[in-house]
């Protein structure tokens, strides 16, 4: 059994749907491991991962729209103002999404279906530099 752990960096542009699922692929190709388990986890409480469809931005743009809708700025009862009107609709964003992932490898690549891509969902307004962390188990 082997183990490859890598820090993925992802500049965002702000709220939406950031695909990194090519540089998921190569790390997991570049790793050897052919069958095993991939772990993926966003080291921050305002941001999530998703596993969404990749092939028509609309799916991306409506997400975006549910969410807002769902958790809207602004809200006169939330107390967590500190860091800007878009902070707190973002952490309620991101506990309603996942922080991590597991998917399967085989073959030596992640098992995907065809239209299926790897997002980091950005719910701040503003740019950031995220991190993910990929941690890869197998042989």
């Amino acid at each position: 059994m082997r183990q490859v752990q890598k820090v993925i960096a992802i500049s965002t542009r702000g709220k939406g749907l950031h695909e990194f699922t090519a540089e998921v692929v190569r790390m997991v190709e570049g790793s050897g491991i052919t069958t095993g388990l991939l772990t993926l986890y966003v080291r921050h409480t305002s941001a999530s991962l998703v596993i969404q469809e990749n092939a028509d931005p609309d799916v991306a743009r409506d997400l975006l729209e549910f969410y807002e809708r769902l958790a809207p700025e602004n809200e006169p009862w939330y107390r967590h103002r500190m860091e800007g009107p878009d902070d707190m609709p973002a952490h309620i964003r991101s506990s309603l999404t996942d922080v991590s992932m597991s998917i399967p490898v085989a073959r030596g690549r992640p098992v995907l279906g065809t239209w299926q891509g790897i997002f980091l969902f950005e719910h701040r307004a503003r740019p950031h530099a995220r991190q993910v962390v990929a941690h890869l188990i197998g042989e």
